[in-house]
């Protein structure tokens, strides 16, 4: 990068940091620093949740993954909406009315203080390992790009996020969040509209190409429980997803939690779900016209070039040139068709049209064989490295194509993303392990100044248990996936609890107790065997499944041992 980048990238985060522990520095009560002394507008409060889910991952993985699969992937968030309209009617008043610092206070009050310690913990292990990965997503990407150390790039991003974390507390969180978000679409609305400026032709003719390639499939209305994305999973095991994440998630919790009253609050949750969609839609648009744009203009034959470096100097040079010059004659060949097929669509010769589609396609699969056989070399090299580069995609074209401070400032979307949705975890990792752990079970009787400073400690220790996972950790399929898919394995098991606590009265805390314990073990298990056989029954199951599938356990499972279990009656509140 150019030094105008750096200086850009560097001083948009130092700028952003330095503002929020100026505005918030030195809350002296557990209150204002866990619940901010409760102050926040529905705008901050709709811009802080939206920020705390946009994470890196979500402006590194979602270009790449449309580049890939299209626009599908925009329906997960069609459940969103439903699930924000239910999180305000039924969630938040009870809530409000308890004057709770974490969700997780409810549940002994509803059920006993086991349910809220298992509840708080299942919180505590699958935030505290997504707090890792919302880290490491951005640093091995941009360690790679950069040419940085990945530990040093994961303590870059891990020490930025905790200085002003527990400098500030939620307040900070907050605060910043909204000078983030600003930011981050700022940035990629940009990179919008370079890009499609950029594309030979015209915006009309960018589009048909992309319809034609199938990458704006954005609808699927056939119902596949094997399907990741597709109408009915958004609707269904999505809608369990966002109803656990929102409703139940400290991370987004204590973001409306904090607001000036049940209103504001309710304001920024419907802010959310109103905006974040067409948010999501924006961004795998963008990846959509990189894929044209690299229709026209020939792509690396692996997006992650610092492999390809490797291959260079390494005893496959040969053959990896070989691959090479096949790709590149495959493009030429690829780009003819795609003009003769816009000349097709020009006139609307539909014949024409499909043939020219064919041929497309088939040039496209001829180019990923011998992709595959590019990342058998890099294997071959290098056993240990990875091959998948779809995470790649979309700041590999801002590096080679964008202009001088365009760089630095998508480089500063992404550094600023994994700041906020890391800051959100671990501000979330603190309040919980405080409230429900620390102050309940161990240290009950202390001032609110001595837990507004264990919650710094708290703060502090997550963030370095953070740092610790993401550099041990490895890539997976797609980045986005993963984080969605840590969730899955949780979040069903958590909403259950919370859903028999609102609506099934009668069931106590010994059934939904037992009942979490079986059904996270069933999740687990299902998750291992899932793509394998398990008792002579072939499993394939689309992981945003596991949502609904723990949720319904829990509450069947909890339903039927309350009738064997008689005793002390279930708490009415």
């Amino acid at each position: 990068m150019s030094y105008l980048d750096w200086t850009v990238m560097f001083g948009t985060l130092l700028v952003i940091a330095a503002y929020g522990i100026y505005k918030t520095y030195g809350p002296k009560d557990m209150d204002k620093y866990l619940r901010g002394g409760n102050d926040l507008s529905w705008w901050t409060i709709g811009l802080s949740i939206m920020a705390t889910q946009a994470s890196a991952i979500t402006f590194l993985s979602t270009p790449g993954q449309a580049y890939a699969d299209g626009m599908r992937f925009i329906q997960f968030y069609f459940g969103l909406p439903v699930a924000m309209i239910i999180i305000c009617v039924v969630f938040l008043p009870i809530y409000y009315r308890l004057k709770v610092y974490t969700a997780y206070e409810f549940l002994e009050s509803r059920f006993d203080l086991k349910t809220r310690t298992l509840t708080a913990c299942l919180f505590l292990v699958q935030r505290g390992l997504a707090a890792g990965i919302t880290i490491y997503a951005p640093a091995i990407i941009l360690s790679t790009l950069l040419e940085w150390n990945l530990t040093l790039t994961n303590f870059f991003i891990g020490l930025m996020v905790i200085i002003y974390t527990v400098s500030g507390g939620t307040k900070a969180v907050s605060i910043t969040q909204k000078q983030q978000m600003t930011v981050m679409m700022g940035g990629m609305i940009l990179a919008g509209i370079i890009v499609i400026q950029m594309i030979p032709v015209e915006f009309t003719e960018a589009l048909h190409l992309a319809g034609k390639m199938e990458k704006l499939n954005i609808v699927n209305f056939e119902f596949d429980l094997s399907d990741r994305y597709n109408f009915w999973s958004g609707l269904t095991g999505a809608l369990f997803l966002f109803l656990s994440y929102f409703g139940t998630d400290q991370s987004q919790v204590q973001r409306y939690l904090s607001g000036r009253s049940l209103t504001q609050s309710r304001m920024g949750l419907m802010m959310n779900g109103f905006l974040k969609v067409p948010m999501q839609f924006i961004i795998l648009f963008i990846g959509v016209m990189v894929f044209v744009f690299y229709q026209f203009f020939q792509p690396p034959v692996i997006f992650n070039t610092i492999q390809l470096d490797k291959l260079k100097e390494s005893e496959y040079v040969t053959d990896f040139q070989d691959l090479e010059n096949e790709y590149g004659q495959i493009f030429k060949e690829k780009s003819e068709s795609i003009q003769q097929l816009l000349g097709a669509i020009s006139t609307e010769n539909e014949s024409e049209t499909r043939q020219y589609q064919a041929d497309i396609a088939e040039h496209t699969a001829r180019q990923e064989e011998v992709r595959d056989k590019v990342k058998e070399l890099i294997v071959s090299n290098d056993p240990m490295a990875e091959t998948n580069d779809t995470d790649y995609v979309f700041m590999r074209f801002v590096m080679d194509y964008l202009p001088k401070g365009i760089v630095g400032l998508l480089f500063a979307v992404i550094f600023s993303a994994a700041m906020s949705s890391t800051a959100s975890e671990l501000n979330a990792l603190s309040s919980t392990m405080t409230i429900d752990i620390y102050k309940r079970s161990i240290r009950k009787s202390e001032s609110s100044r001595h837990y507004m400073l264990s919650s710094k400690w708290f703060t502090a220790l997550w963030g370095l248990f953070a740092v610790l996972f993401a550099t041990y950790a490895t890539l997976f399929e797609n980045l986005i996936q993963a984080v969605n898919l840590l969730g899955s394995l949780f979040y069903g098991t958590i909403l259950g609890i919370f859903l028999v606590g609102f609506f099934m009265k009668w069931v106590g805390g010994r059934a939904v107790f037992v009942a979490a314990i079986l059904t996270e073990m069933l999740i687990l298990t299902l998750h291992y065997f899932n793509g394998q056989t398990l008792a002579g029954i072939a499993i394939d199951i689309g992981y945003l499944w596991y949502n609904a599938i723990g949720c319904i356990l829990v509450m069947l499972i909890a339903a039927i041992l309350q009738l064997f279990m008689p005793g002390k009656k279930a708490s009415k509140k």
